[in-house]
């Protein structure tokens, strides 16, 4: 039985792992709109990014330096020096996150562990862009090909790791990622982008413009007048070429992909709407598991198409006494066929609520709710199936949470969730915060949370093979995923130069998904079923900090440790979760160098280490470069390097997995 189990693991694989606030600037005062004062990271000292508005920890704006979470901002200026070319690789800058790639479209990517095991993919991690969740009620992770933005439009990025599970929900159980775009009125104008490296190609334009406030005439035109209107229009197009295994076998894997979208913002005074809507199509490559190629032949599984589109709104009106009250309401289509597995359609449509109210004594309350509401088909085959093929699907909620200021310089934020979902019923998430500002550079804070992850449609619905008999089914007694952390952090600053923070963490996992054989004793048969048999505990330490050693000159420095157990409980017959459980680096650490040689010139370095990971891919340094050089106002060249000390595997089997390449390319950015 044990021969059967990689078998029924290879087969998920390929059925789940192959291919609120948008903005928070300040509103104008009432009576009139104010052009906005757009942010440039590329300009603000260590101290003024230690101080930056960020949103994610408490849904409300509040210094970056006071945020009693363990969260790092990757700015749009990080973006730009460091020369990467997707979301994904974006993320790598973060240190609080594990970033792995197998193959050119497929990543993993968790924060504090559980990046995926044999029978559950990486799934702890909520991941939203402009306050719109990206994940998908299949398996409740993310499809790493699906979401994608045009990089030189991203405003910043607020990873979290810890859970989130009182302001965001469910599945926030290790982390958030809240990836925020620009106001539409920070990108008037023009803007081409072409790259060309050694593995493929990108293409990307974007032009913008507005109105302004005021005029008169008579009421309609006058009312027309009052608004500041901003909007975008974008797209790209990239293509990457075929990878190679570790043998310099071609691998099945090129990937092309085309996105168009537009944004469009109004202001008028306290009040502020926002519509955002795109669209995308992909195909990639799949390579087949375990086929030997002939020198120069290529062996796949068919390509996988996707395509899909998103449209997004919304309000939101500052109150008096620093109150505020938003509506955000968006739709996603998606369409995946991965051959000669499954094809999935999806619609999800949400609306969130949130009101802060102004603070009353003591008390800073913010409160609201959630509803979620999916349309799912899926195409099953022979060899997996999703019964019942089509199923509609309702998630609500409600949160509050209440920060207190104890004493001037003593806060606690206590919160809590109720959340329904379609397995498990009702779930609470309760969550408390204290934060203690020692000095104004120096800040304490710890924080007891419990979140969960609620099952998905792979946990419950799934059947191998796709006809009967089965050798697994599913279990429609499964339990949600539970973590209990405890989290104790510190924040500091030395003067103008010099920022640092520490966290140190422990989780207590509940109710892991597990494989159970079953007998049945009538036909002397066995079959699995998935089961909640698997608990766990993992503690760690990350830290980070930047130092800016002369005006021309920053340094930033990051390293995390982790170390994870997991055990069966008693009754369980799982004969391989524990060994595929925790596969995740026991440390990485990141060192990153800007120079700006001269008012046109700028030299970037990063150099990464990562643990070993699983038994076949051990640990891995690369070094990572960028030169850019200011041609003329408006025109940028880049040349890139990437894992410049050679290549090296980051994840999955050696039959199907991608050697990250040695790539060199040259980037060429014009706007006006």
């Amino acid at each position: 039985m044990s021969r059967i189990v990689p078998s029924l693991t290879a087969v998920l694989a390929a059925l789940t792992l192959l291919p609120v606030s948008a903005h928070s600037a300040q509103a104008a005062q009432a009576g009139g709109a104010t052009p906005r004062q757009p942010l440039d990271f590329a300009d603000l000292s260590i101290e003024e990014l230690a101080n930056i508005d960020i949103t994610s920890v408490s849904r409300r704006p509040e210094r970056l330096q006071e945020a009693p979470a363990s969260v790092f901002v990757i700015t749009a200026d990080d973006i730009r020096r460091s020369g990467v070319r997707s979301l994904p690789e974006a993320l790598r800058l973060a240190p609080n996150l594990q970033v792995a790639r197998s193959s050119n479209a497929n990543y993993f990517i968790s924060a504090r562990g559980m990046n995926g095991t044999s029978n559950s993919p990486a799934n702890k991690l909520l991941v939203m862009i402009d306050g719109r969740s990206v994940y998908t009620p299949l398996f409740s992770g993310v499809f790493w090909d699906e979401p994608d933005v045009m990089l030189e439009d991203v405003e910043r990025i607020e990873v979290i790791s810890g859970p989130g599970g009182t302001l965001w929900g469910v599945n926030a159980v290790n982390g958030v990622i809240n990836i925020t775009t620009r106001h539409a009125d920070d990108t008037r104008g023009d803007l081409a982008v072409l790259r060309a490296d050694e593995d493929g190609a990108q293409l990307a334009f974007r032009h913008g413009g507005g109105t302004e406030a005021g005029g008169a005439g008579d009421w309609r035109r006058s009312w027309r007048r009052s608004w500041r209107r901003s909007w975008r229009v974008y797209g790209k197009l990239f293509g990457i070429g075929h990878g190679e295994l570790a043998s310099g076998a071609p691998l099945d894997d090129d990937w092309t992909q085309g996105q168009i979208g537009v944004r469009a913002d109004w202001t008028r005074g306290a009040e502020r709407w926002s519509v955002n809507a795109n669209a995308w199509r992909g195909r990639q490559g799949q390579p087949a598991p375990g086929v030997i190629t002939a020198p120069g032949a290529r062996i796949g599984l068919g390509d996988i198409d996707t395509h899909g589109a998103n449209l997004g709104g919304r309000w939101e009106r500052a109150l008096e006494e620093g109150a505020s009250i938003a509506v955000q309401a968006s739709w996603d289509t998606r369409y995946r066929k991965v051959p000669p597995t499954f094809t999935d359609t999806i619609d999800i449509a949400d609306i969130q609520f949130q009101h802060a109210l102004r603070a009353r004594g003591a008390h800073t309350i913010v409160w609201g709710g959630e509803y979620r509401y999916s349309r799912d088909h899926v195409d099953n085959s022979r060899f997996v199936a999703i019964l019942p093929a089509r199923a509609t699907q309702a998630w609500a909620s409600l949160f509050a949470q209440d920060e207190i200021a104890l004493r001037p310089d003593l806060r606690l934020a206590a919160g809590a969730r109720i959340e329904r979902n379609p397995y498990t019923g009702a779930e609470f998430l309760p969550n408390l915060r204290l934060s203690w500002h020692a000095t104004p550079l120096h800040s304490f804070w710890s924080a007891l949370s419990r979140t969960v992850r609620a099952p998905s449609r792979l946990d419950v619905d799934s059947y191998v093979p796709g006809v009967p008999p089965y050798l697994l089914s599913s279990d429609d007694q499964a339990r949600a995923e539970v973590a209990r952390v405890f989290e104790l952090g510190y924040r500091g600053q030395a003067g103008h130069g010099l920022s640092w923070s520490v966290t140190a963490f422990r989780n207590l996992y509940d109710h892991l998904r597990t494989q159970e054989l079953s007998s049945d004793d009538r036909s002397n048969s066995r079959s699995i079923v998935f089961g909640n048999a698997m608990e766990g505990r993992s503690h760690g330490i990350e830290a980070w900090g930047s130092m800016q050693v002369s005006a021309a000159w920053r340094l930033s420095a990051g390293f995390t440790a982790l170390h994870e157990r997991f055990s069966l409980k008693p009754g369980s017959r799982d004969p391989v979760s524990t060994s595929s459980a925790g596969l995740d680096p026991a440390h990485t650490a990141q060192l990153r160098s800007s120079w700006n040689i001269d008012a046109a010139r700028e030299l970037e370095l990063a150099l990464r280490h990562v643990g070993a990971t699983l038994p076949m891919v051990g640990a891995y340094t690369a070094l990572d470069a960028r030169f850019g050089w200011r041609l003329a106002p408006g025109m940028e060249l880049s040349v890139i390097g990437t894992n410049l000390n050679g290549g090296h595997a980051e994840y999955g089997s050696a039959s199907v997995r991608t050697e990250v390449p040695r790539t060199v390319g040259v980037k060429l950015v014009w706007q006006r």
